[in-house]
């Protein structure tokens, strides 16, 4: 757990499409007993309807996604509960303005090639993100700089292996994202 009168922790789950944001953004959020935010959720139509067509998005598709997010991002730091949120933040400047509306903003970047995620996204069904654009996805993707607050895993690991990296990671810094629980065991 942090120290006492600290804000807790915002943990952005990053990476590209396939990596397993989601999945492993919720199970962090519930071992730290804190909200997750599914930032996919956050998408206007349109640009739901532009990527389900094979059109990568501009950053000014972008801007009422990440602002959208940075609000929640505030709202969380604001509200002293942290959070978790699945968010590709693939590159640097959106992961510095979510930096900048939460101080104790700590990134998990889940690395994955190229391969494993065009597998990944191809064999999905019922989401607007289509395989046809993961390789804009590398194009845009930008890896976690000495300078940002995180953690990069290979994303093959299991899902509760990454967890336990994450939250060792958090502990070490002392930016809990809230009342910890370890599993017993």
């Amino acid at each position: 757990m942090g120290n006492p009168g600290q804000e807790p922790a915002i943990v952005v789950v990053m990476g590209v499409s396939g990596c397993g944001k989601s999945s492993t953004g919720i199970l962090l959020a519930e071992r730290l007993g804190v909200p997750f935010l599914e930032a996919d959720d956050l998408h206007p139509a349109s640009n739901r309807a532009k990527m389900a067509a094979g059109r990568p998005l501009t950053d000014e598709d972008r801007r009422p996604w990440l602002t959208a997010i940075d609000e929640w991002i505030e709202e969380a730091t604001a509200s002293r509960t942290g959070g978790v949120v699945a968010c590709s933040a693939l590159r640097y400047r959106y992961r510095q303005m979510f930096r900048r509306a939460g101080t104790r903003v700590w990134l998990l970047h889940l690395a994955l090639d190229e391969a494993t995620a065009l597998r990944r996204v191809a064999r999905r069904s019922g989401h607007f993100m289509p395989a046809v654009l993961v390789d804009s996805q590398y194009a845009e993707l930008e890896p976690l700089r000495p300078d940002e607050p995180g953690l990069t895993v290979d994303a093959e690991n299991s899902r509760q292996w990454i967890v336990d990296q994450a939250e060792a990671a958090l502990h070490r810094v002392g930016w809990a994202g809230g009342p910890c629980r370890r599993e017993p065991g």
